[in-house]
């Protein structure tokens, strides 16, 4: 099914009061490849603007260290925005960036690597836009630890604020910080905060 969205400054909600399957939602993207678009666990589809220039330059930052850091180890792989993730709740979500250990992947047959990754990623890195609710992107970061995520990390570059995420423990907000190092299955990631809070 293929939609008309106006020009968006905030995410839109299609509600088709019925659970969406992962197929129907594979189809829908795949008739509007010019949207980003995610499912929440009720079924309803979130279109999201496209990002500011100044969020863009700060998740593209986060996504080559990331990127750097993977290669390196060898431990796992990097994703960066495009990547959609199937929860075992039912969402699809997909963050601004993901590291997934390669026994994980290793599970996944090649077509399955083709699809939306039916797996919960060990870390992700959310990066807050103008666009984005502050409330409805917390409250995505919690749907990821109690998905399994092990470590997520919310970057507000206005705020120059971290909000760390892990499972069973509350949320640590980190303010004015250069850099912060990753812990767990990430152990030895260290993220450069200086030219994301720079900006553009």
């Amino acid at each position: 099914m293929q939609v008309a969205i106006p020009d968006l400054d905030s995410p839109a909600i299609l509600n088709f009061n019925r659970e969406v399957t992962t197929v129907e939602f594979e189809a829908f993207c795949a008739a509007n490849p010019d949207l980003r678009a995610e499912l929440t666990a009720h079924g309803e589809i979130t279109i999201m603007p496209p990002a500011g220039g100044e969020s863009a330059y700060q998740s593209a930052d986060v996504c080559i260290q990331l990127g750097v850091w993977a290669k390196a180890t060898r431990l796992g792989k990097a994703f960066d925005s495009s990547a959609a993730f199937v929860l075992p709740s039912g969402a699809i979500l997909s963050p601004d960036a993901a590291w997934v250990a390669n026994q994980k992947l290793q599970h996944l047959t090649p077509a399955q690597r083709r699809r939306f990754l039916a797996i919960v990623s060990d870390f992700i890195v959310e990066v807050l836009s103008p666009s984005d609710r502050r409330a409805a992107t917390e409250a995505k970061m919690l749907d990821w630890i109690a998905s399994g995520v092990s470590l997520a990390w919310l970057i507000d570059g206005d705020t120059r604020t971290v909000t760390i995420y892990r499972s069973h423990l509350p949320p640590e907000t980190r303010s004015n910080i250069l850099t912060i190092a990753a812990e767990g299955p990430l152990a030895g990631f260290t993220l450069d905060l200086t030219d994301i809070w720079a900006g553009l």
